[in-house]
């Protein structure tokens, strides 16, 4: 099991005092903590450190830990700038780049990326999958590119990330057309369901999706993208992930946990959620840490780094054992 965490680069995660430049003094502490991963998320809708550059930041800052984006949305950016940009990020940190890709949300959390982009709504799945095809050609040496939406009949040299074919790609997602999508064209799967047993199901029709198409489930890493609060007691920490959920989202705890995996409580309980996830699949955690300063993402950053011992010696449990041997009936 890696575990990792998100970075803190949304200004509603910082206090008043707070200075950006900590970021990068976070990532190494995260990295000697034991941590195995440091994720950026990725929008134009709520200021930020953009995800790009917080990685290009990090990658000599660090030595170990995987730097991922937790989601990028290519749609912001032009595909070959953004496939020159990730190679970049890949040869500067030596090649421990994945990046985790999505096409947005419907309503107010999707749909205005795509007009301040000038891309269109209509086909943002076949522009996503076209997209990740169109870098992982040019990460080969392509010097031409012939899709149904992105057509480049003649491309210059390119950078070549460091290593062949490219930073693994995930797909987050969790609808039946992700799931399918998932296991024919993504190295990884990243979504977040509230429901441990929702992952299970939805592990195994990505793996499903990857036998039909020749793949195998070692192709396909399984992570999970959980909104973590550690606190002395449920109440408190409930209170506090219901104030980072109303700066983050502009909802309530209730309305979030819907549709967000989430976990808060006493450290006993957290695990206890954490290796239900374990069980049901999961082999990559990425931690979004649930408060509203640096100071306090830091001590959270602690507790979580003191379960790693126990979540990553979790049994992996029946449920993936189960899951491999319903795909070989």
């Amino acid at each position: 099991m890696d575990i990792g965490a998100l970075l803190p680069t949304g200004t509603a995660q910082w206090g008043p005092a707070d200075d950006p430049r900590e970021l990068v003094a976070f990532g190494r502490q995260a990295e000697r903590a034991g941590l195995s991963s440091l994720f950026v998320n990725d929008s134009l809708i709520s200021p930020r450190i953009e995800a790009l550059t917080m990685l290009a930041a990090l990658a000599p800052a660090t030595e170990t830990v995987t730097l991922g984006t937790a989601a990028l949305m290519p749609f912001l950016r032009r595909p070959i700038q953004a496939a020159q940009s990730l190679a970049s990020v890949d040869l500067l940190s030596g090649g421990r780049l994945t990046v985790a890709v999505g096409a947005g949300f419907p309503g107010r959390f999707g749909r205005p990326l795509y007009s301040l982009s000038e891309v269109p709504w209509e086909r943002r799945f076949a522009r996503l999958d076209e997209t990740v095809a169109l870098w992982r050609a040019l990460w080969d040496g392509a010097a031409s590119f012939h899709g149904e939406i992105l057509r480049f009949a003649e491309i210059p040299p390119t950078t070549r990330p460091s290593r062949a074919g490219g930073p693994p790609i995930w797909l987050g997602g969790a609808t039946p057309a992700a799931l399918v999508r998932t296991g024919q064209l993504y190295d990884g799967w990243l979504p977040y369901p509230p429901d441990p047993a929702d992952y299970t199901f939805g592990l195994r029709d990505v793996r499903r999706a990857a036998a039909d198409a020749g793949r195998t489930a070692e192709d396909i890493t399984p992570a999970l993208f959980v909104s973590v609060r550690i606190d002395d007691g449920i109440d408190s920490g409930r209170r506090t992930m219901d104030a980072y959920a109303r700066a983050t989202y502009g909802m309530p705890l209730e309305e979030l946990e819907r549709i967000q995996a989430v976990v808060t409580g006493p450290a006993d309980q957290v695990l206890e959620r954490l290796r239900q996830y374990a069980a049901a699949g999961v082999r990559h955690l990425v931690a979004r840490l649930g408060a509203l300063d640096l100071r306090s993402q830091r001590d959270q950053l602690e507790r979580v780094a003191d379960l790693i011992p126990a979540v990553s010696s979790s049994p992996k449990g029946s449920v993936s054992t189960s899951l491999d041997s319903t795909l070989r009936k």
